[in-house]
């Protein structure tokens, strides 16, 4: 009779085995996460400044929206929960041919729209199948350690639900076409939510403690938050269900004060030297503004389009790049410090947040507000595949798996 013992064993041996980028799930859907956002941007970018043509996708703004959400979003959080699963459970990570066959139907769906109109057909499907698959995995992993992180695969398996339908409606098979994008958000807001309520005051406490700093130190999850989440998801419940109504945007607004208010109590400023914790905080301040924007659009007070760059280009792709540049660092062995390189990618993606909600606004020349954020996002994950392709693609520096 095969053992737990034997099972970790086997995947022990297979983790030695397997070539470096299969060795941990952070590998390759980071580099893949970076990689397609710089892709999609130049796509994108080629088609508002008329270098691509319209005719190589049926609907390039659909595309766009979905990939943003569902292929570069979608990608980090594979990334993060294949990683974080083994450290929640105590099992070994999913590794070699089981994760290059998950690296693969990610990337299959993203070129499927490109092939032809019956590959964009079938696309939907292998999308949303991808997300079932990981979150089928993922669930295993936790129910079998008994933890109490299944509400994780549960959003991924959400996730891949809402993937299929945006993909469905691009295609034009039903006529309900915001419900798949704006269901991505919402999984992707409460992610946020959850994850960084757990991480963000984690990292900052262990800062603060490192450095010797005294005082009250950052609270960890408490009843507070616990309303709050439950407050965003009815909030984004009605979003989804009447995303017109008075009630929906007023329960977003107080969610998204709601979350500025859960910020302040993690005393980021305390920690703004350092700046793997201080992006951390950044990201979240762009879900608050984001999740208060929504609301605001919802009941006409402020464009639709700048409230979900705020939390696109904002909240979403900020948390992404501080995520997957310290998950990278920590897990191939290295020390948790930000170079150059990182800070100037930091940097850069918060001057493409800014002027993205900026261009939504009407602020400034809408061209030159588009290029600027265009530029920024492309620099910002240019500059992670320069500076942390290698090390994702090479060994840990101390040896172990």
């Amino acid at each position: 009779m095969v053992t737990n013992s034997d099972r970790l064993a086997l995947r022990q041996d297979r983790i030695r085995q397997s070539p470096v980028m299969l060795r941990g799930g952070f590998r390759p859907f980071f580099l893949g996460a970076a990689s397609w956002a710089v892709i999609v941007l130049l796509v994108w970018l080629g088609f508002l400044f008329r270098y691509v043509s319209p005719d190589l996708l049926a609907n390039p703004i659909a595309w766009h929206r979905h990939e943003m959400v569902f292929g570069f979003a979608g990608a980090a959080m594979a990334g993060f929960a294949l990683t974080a699963v083994p450290n929640w459970t105590g099992r070994l990570p999913i590794a070699g041919t089981p994760l290059a066959m998950l690296a693969a139907f990610w990337a299959a769906a993203r070129i499927l729209p490109f092939v032809g109109s019956w590959a964009a057909n079938v696309g939907p499907f292998v999308d949303g199948a991808f997300y079932l698959a990981l979150a089928a995995i993922l669930g295993r992993e936790i129910a079998q350690s008994r933890n109490r992180n299944i509400p994780v695969a549960a959003g991924i398996a959400l996730f891949g639900f809402f993937a299929a339908i945006d993909g469905v409606a691009q295609a034009g098979l039903i006529g309900v076409t915001d419900l798949g994008w704006r269901g991505g958000y919402a999984v992707i807001i409460m992610m946020i939510g959850l994850i960084g309520g757990r991480i963000i005051p984690s990292f900052t406490h262990n800062w603060l403690a490192k450095h010797g700093l005294k005082g009250k130190l950052s609270a960890q999850t408490g009843r507070y938050d616990l309303i709050l989440l439950a407050l965003t998801g009815v909030a984004l419940l009605a979003y989804l269900i009447a995303a017109e109504s008075g009630a929906a945007g007023w329960l977003l607004m107080g969610a998204g004060l709601g979350h500025a208010i859960r910020l302040m109590g993690w005393q980021g400023w305390r920690a703004a030297r350092d700046p793997l914790v201080a992006i951390l905080h950044l990201g979240y301040f762009w879900l608050s503004l984001g999740v208060f924007l929504l609301g605001w659009s919802v009941l006409g007070g402020v464009p639709q389009v700048a409230a979900l760059h705020a939390l696109g280009a904002g909240a979403m792709a900020t948390m992404i790049l501080a995520v997957m540049s310290r998950a990278t660092l920590g897990h191939t062995g290295r020390e948790l410090r930000a170079d150059g390189l990182t800070v100037a990618s930091y940097i850069l993606i918060t001057i493409a947040a800014v002027a993205r909600v900026l261009a939504g606004f009407s602020i400034g020349d809408p061209q030159f507000m588009l290029a600027v954020a265009g530029t920024g996002w492309i620099g910002a994950f240019g500059l992670f595949c320069i500076g942390y392709g290698p090390k994702l693609c090479a060994p840990r520096i101390d040896g172990r798996p």
